[in-house]
């Protein structure tokens, strides 16, 4: 395609993407008070726990924000699988037949891990609070706003989904000829450090077992990235055998 071609066809991509994310936007307004009675669960568990934590809102516009935003996230991940096919579908011109299908495997594995990287956070965000909320002075009150713990909760949420897909990057990566199985099977060390360090990041009050249990995952998805690359290594090689 020419040039205009392309911009064309990443406009149409982009505009029914944005008619999905609108329709689930308006599907879910109405559900607020649900998908945030979820979001602040792990917030109301800490002030179980007997945390002095406050969480309040703080102006006039603040409530409709925060439904706006929590709409809107919320959409985002409803309409994923919308979004990303439309991704592929603006690359796959550009690939080969063969590629396209492994582009599409790749998009189907991809929302589950996303989502295991997002329900592991939710599990480990209270443990996170406590620690965090542990740093609050004596007789100092911490009043948390919406708009702040929100910000916290979607970081963090989007930190673990995207540490659950760098296998998978790992993997299309060596698809596309970038990586090799043998360069991945080398730096095995480093994928076990680089969990590790994934897990202390995520649980910041240096408890080793809640560490361990965030790290093994990701060492073991690490690894079945590198056993998926070592194969496809061996299969290049004997297609380039046999031309």
């Amino acid at each position: 395609m020419t040039l205009a071609e392309h911009f064309t066809e990443l406009r149409r991509r982009l505009v029914r993407s944005a008619i999905a994310l609108f329709v689930c936007m308006i599907a879910v307004w109405n559900q607020f008070p649900s998908i945030f009675s979820l979001i602040r669960q792990p917030y109301d568990s800490v002030q179980v726990e007997g945390s002095d934590a406050i969480l309040a809102l703080t102006g006039v516009t603040s409530g409709f924000s925060l439904q706006l935003r929590v709409s809107l996230s919320a959409a985002v991940v409803l309409s994923c699988p919308i979004w990303i096919y439309q991704l592929w579908r603006f690359i796959s011109p550009g690939l080969k037949r063969n590629e396209r299908k492994w582009a599409y495997v790749f998009t189907g594995v991809a929302v589950p891990l996303f989502a295991s990287g997002v329900l592991l956070a939710y599990y480990v965000m209270p443990r996170m609070l406590v620690a965090l909320f542990g740093f609050t002075p004596a007789d100092v009150e911490n009043i948390t706003s919406v708009e702040s713990y929100l910000s916290f909760f979607l970081h963090l949420t989007l930190f673990f989904g995207i540490g659950f897909l760098l296998p998978l990057i790992l993997v299309t990566m060596n698809f596309a000829g970038i990586l090799s199985g043998r360069s991945l099977r080398t730096a095995w060390r480093w994928l076990i450090l680089g969990s590790f360090v994934f897990g202390a990041v995520a649980t910041p009050n240096g408890d080793p077992l809640a560490m361990t249990f965030v790290a093994l995952p990701m060492i073991a998805m690490s690894f079945i990235a590198v056993g998926i690359a070592l194969i496809n290594d061996r299969r290049r090689q004997r297609l380039a055998e046999v031309t």
